[in-house]
């Protein structure tokens, strides 16, 4: 899987240039197809981390070469993300701090303003030296056992807190609190107001006052896990810092789903601007692959598959392109 996907991020690069393979990774069909070329099932939530891992791996020590860069991973490599976008970016020469912003705002808004109950475990960034950039990064749900994953695409997002994702992909679908959903203006404004403008004792007085209520059981934002107490100290530090907008309050360290939640409550009970609870998923998978179905991996097939992207490949950079045209031509048949 490993050489597949570094032969194949070598064609797309060599015929459409770095920021093409970004796009496309960002496009949530073209990364499905690309995880059953390398091999690997539609079905499994294992695709993500799978394809992403090969794709690292593959292009490792041809970064510069390339001009193609890709950071994060599973788990405790994620936390890794910045520190490798910062070498990346020193290997080729940019300034890595938007980059980094990037990284961390996308991992912020699934984690904390889109609750939607999949919590992240995974985050690959993908960059180029001219500042191109994706991100791809998936949550699992500990109750129903799926997974969601979550695309985006930097030259598509004009606001990291309205309607960012190029795609969110998600067999399950549910009741969640969107707050980057472009229904909740209003609530974003406000939040952003209260943490800013409000001192956190009026604050946690009104969550503590909602919390002796006998709330309705249609509502969506619960008061169960909020503990007025308990997030004083963030809000006293959001308060000190006077953050301008809810993006800014969002990226403060410290800031997280409950935060949130307890604004969100607020804003929507004493000041009458509720936040969106649609469910931003737009796609969803189901067929066979690597489990046999619609049938097993032919290791031979794959073998000559890799070495004939790789012949193609050396051959058109010594000026030979008649397999690659041809490799184009096939393509507008299919």
């Amino acid at each position: 899987m490993v050489k597949l996907a570094r032969e194949v991020c070598l064609v797309v690069v060599e015929e459409f240039g770095p920021e093409e393979m970004v796009r496309r990774l960002a496009d949530p069909f073209w990364f499905q197809a690309f995880g059953c070329v390398l091999g690997f099932d539609w079905h499994s939530s294992g695709v993500t981390t799978t394809v992403c891992g090969a794709l690292k791996e593959g292009v490792r020590g041809l970064e510069k070469e390339l001009g193609f860069f890709v950071a994060g991973g599973k788990g405790r490599t994620s936390r890794r993300t910045p520190t490798e976008i910062a070498q990346f970016g020193e290997l080729a020469s940019v300034d890595p701090s938007p980059l980094i912003y990037a990284s961390r705002m996308a991992a912020k808004v699934d984690s904390s303003a889109l609750q939607d109950g999949y919590q992240l475990y995974h985050h690959t960034f993908l960059f180029t030296p001219r500042g191109s950039w994706a991100v791809v990064q998936q949550g699992m749900n500990e109750s129903s056992r799926y997974a969601r994953r979550y695309h985006w695409l930097g030259e598509e997002v004009s606001d990291f807190v309205c309607e960012p994702h190029s795609a969110i992909c998600s067999d399950g679908r549910g009741t969640v609190l969107n707050l980057v959903a472009s229904e909740s203006d209003g609530a974003r404004v406000t939040i952003a107001r209260l943490a800013s403008e409000e001192k956190p004792e009026k604050l946690v007085a009104e969550l503590e006052r909602l919390k002796a209520l006998q709330m309705p059981t249609r509502h969506h934002i619960t008061l169960e896990d909020i503990h007025p107490e308990r997030i004083k100290k963030t809000l006293l530090a959001a308060y000190e810092r006077q953050p301008q907008d809810f993006e800014r309050l969002l990226g403060l360290e410290g800031v997280g789903p409950k935060t949130l939640r307890a604004l969100s409550l607020i804003s929507e009970l004493v000041y009458g601007v509720p936040p969106s609870f649609r469910d931003p998923a737009r796609y969803s998978f189901a067929h066979g692959g690597k489990d046999g179905h619609p049938y097993p991996v032919d290791r031979e097939t794959y073998d000559r598959s890799i070495e004939l992207l790789n012949r193609a490949i050396r051959k058109a950079r010594l000026g030979h392109r008649e397999q690659m045209d041809a490799l184009r031509r096939l393509h507008s048949f299919i």
